[in-house]
């Protein structure tokens, strides 16, 4: 059963006497429900995915240089999809590692659990050998402490055959020295082994992979680590906006296509329509969170359950807005709507 084909609402009103309260929705529909496709996985979206000229540009300048593709942007523009659009279109994996306040630059590389180590040369000390301790190198220690090493997004990157795509997302999360620590890594392609500093770690295929790297710009990067970018911003234009919705609404409908439209119960004029009161909201003066491209789309699909007419999206204020809760997330600009 696709999303849109069970019925919107899934919890009803309770009883007022909460002693005549029972299980009232069906079971049954709760397990049929299903996400929308290109909202619940991120390389269904990518297949749809609509780049402007310019980030096509972008991408193919840093594919010829070898470059890291830094991308910039609003939340909800699509940076973070470019990696999985560039892996869908050449059929290569992509390595994701998700910045945090607390990253540093091994994380991106691996990571080794120096607790567990410590634990086995702990027990090991005790049961066989006494001299063993954590700091004795043997070949013993040196195989099991392999064992306790993870390798990360760059790593896994390198040890394939072929290309793959390393996404290094929200950079400006991390700490100021995070960018810098990453210089030689991202010109030479190489870092040394943790075990053995003399071995460097080298793309199995020859070839570095590809990096994009995002940022929400909430802080300036180092001019070092600008130096070696390509950058781009993704500007949300109507152009784009357009592309992204009739991409999807056009999903699974042509010869050869797989999947399903993702917004089944809007016709072209309520897609219309509601890309027009979109662009109401983010002129209004004062927005502090001016709703996305991703925001767009997931209020379609709220639309389409709800089968919403052109004409209902054109009637009455911005605040009266059927599902107004996906585009404002802000108190103070819902009051700004009027």
């Amino acid at each position: 059963m696709d999303a849109d084909d069970l019925p919107f609402v899934l919890i009803a009103r309770p009883p007022a006497d909460p002693t005549q309260h029972r299980h009232l929705g069906p079971q049954q529909l709760l397990a049929q429900r299903r996400l929308p496709e290109f909202l619940a996985s991120h390389q269904h979206a990518a297949l749809r995915y609509q780049p402007s000229e310019a980030l096509l540009l972008a991408i193919n300048m840093a594919l010829h240089t070898g470059s890291p593709l830094l991308l910039t942007g609003e939340s909800g523009t699509g940076k973070t999809q470019t990696a999985d659009f560039v892996g869908a279109y050449f059929g290569i994996p992509v390595y994701k590692f998700l910045v945090k306040s607390t990253s540093t630059a091994q994380d991106l590389l691996y990571e080794f659990d120096a607790v567990g180590y410590l634990h086995w040369a702990q027990a090991a000390r005790h049961q066989s050998t006494p001299a063993l301790s954590p700091d004795a190198i043997t070949e013993e220690t040196q195989a099991v402490r392999q064992g306790f090493l993870h390798k990360r997004a760059l790593w896994e990157a390198y040890g394939t055959a072929g290309d793959a795509v390393v996404l290094i997302d929200e950079i400006d999360k991390a700490p100021r020295d995070f960018p810098n620590d990453l210089l030689h890594e991202l010109d030479q392609h190489s870092f040394p082994h943790p075990f053995a500093p003399r071995q460097m770690v080298r793309p199995r295929s020859g070839r570095p992979p590809i990096v994009i790297i995002t940022s929400n710009e909430e802080r300036r990067l180092p001019d070092a680590f600008l130096r070696r970018c390509i950058f781009h911003r993704i500007e949300l234009t109507a152009d784009l906006v357009a592309a992204a919705v009739e991409s999807m609404a056009r999903a699974g409908t042509g010869d050869g296509e797989t999947g399903q439209a993702a917004f089944p119960n809007l016709t072209p004029e309520a897609r219309q329509a509601a890309r027009t009161r979109f662009w109401e909201i983010r002129d209004l003066p004062g927005i502090d969170k001016k709703p996305s491209t991703a925001e767009l789309l997931t209020w379609l699909c709220v639309l389409s359950a709800l089968r919403i007419t052109a004409e209902r999206l054109m009637q009455g204020s911005l605040r009266e807005l059927p599902g107004i809760a996906v585009l404002i997330k802000d108190y103070g600009d819902l009051q700004r709507l009027g």
